[in-house]
Order: structure tokens, then sequence, then C-alpha cells
């Protein structure tokens, strides 16, 4: 029997840094075990180029990314998801569409390293986001996802989103 495949989905309310890092490490780091995705509320229309300086400086694959509608995974017949992550305090608060299939949700606050100023310090400000999400993802994929009851799952997911790196 193969093993079940999550599906991820990573919101930020302008999908152009934070999801998008969340989505390649998530694909990454998953190694075929989930497959995520990432959009927005209000999406920027652009991956911002911090985003894809760092994602392309660790090697990772930026073909196909885009900003994106969370509006696109509301749709009728469109991906089911196991797990919904916010890594944007707006994004937390804003109403969200019902999502098919019932999915854990937490919220894995980053602060957003687009709105730093000078180009070193938003270069250091990527590196630091992105670093807070991998060990975020890396302790999600640690835990044994289907052993655990519902209630118990969402208070892990909980915990993790709170680790202050």
């Amino acid at each position: 029997m193969s093993e079940k495949q999550y599906n991820v989905l990573v919101l930020c309310t302008g999908n152009s840094a934070r999801s998008i890092l969340g989505e390649v490490l998530f694909n990454a780091l998953g190694k075929g075990k989930f497959k995520a995705y990432s959009a927005g509320s209000h999406p920027a229309g652009r991956v911002n180029p911090g985003a894809l300086e760092w994602l392309q400086a660790q090697g990772y694959s930026t073909d196909g990314l885009r900003s994106k509608s969370w509006d696109e995974f509301a749709l009728s017949g469109a991906t089911e998801f196991d797990f919904i992550f916010t890594v944007c305090d707006n994004a937390a608060g804003e109403a969200c569409p019902l999502w098919l299939g019932k999915p854990a949700t937490a919220h894995w606050g980053i602060p957003d390293p687009a709105h730093v100023e000078g180009e070193e310090e938003r270069r250091a400000a990527f590196k630091k986001a992105a670093e807070q999400l991998a060990r975020r993802i890396q302790l999600f994929l640690s835990l044994p996802i289907d052993k655990l009851d519902k209630l118990v799952l969402k208070e892990k997911l909980a915990e993790i989103g709170r680790i202050k790196d």
C-alpha cells in the first residue's frame, strides 16, 4: 500500500513572500509525502524578488511559482486540503472561504521580510523567515500525523506555531 500524500495550503494576504517560501519548503522537505500550494486573500500579482532570490540561492526551483488568490482553491473540483497554515497575521484574522475536506488549520505567524528596508537587512529578513518556516515544517513532518486524533493534532500544530526561533 502506498503512503498517503497530504495536501497543504499556505496562506498569506499577498501570496508573494512567506506563503511562497512555505509552499516551496513544504514540497522540498516533505519529499513527496506532502503536496503544497500557496495563495492569498489579496494576491500581489507577483512573487517578491527577495523570495525568489533566497530560494534560488538555496538551489530550490522557482519554476511555476506565482501569486494567486485563495479563490482558486475554493472552487468546485479544487484540491481538498488536509492542512492549511496562515503565515501572516492579516490572513489569520480574515474570513476564509469554506474549504472542502475540513482541513486541520493553524496559524504560524512569521514577520514579513518584504517590508524590511535596506538590501542587506532585507536579505537577512528573508533568510530568517525561511529558516523559521523550515524549522516549523520539520517539526510538523516529525509528527505521527496518521496516529494522532484531530484534537491532539490541532494542538500540536498550534504549539509549532508558537515556537520562537
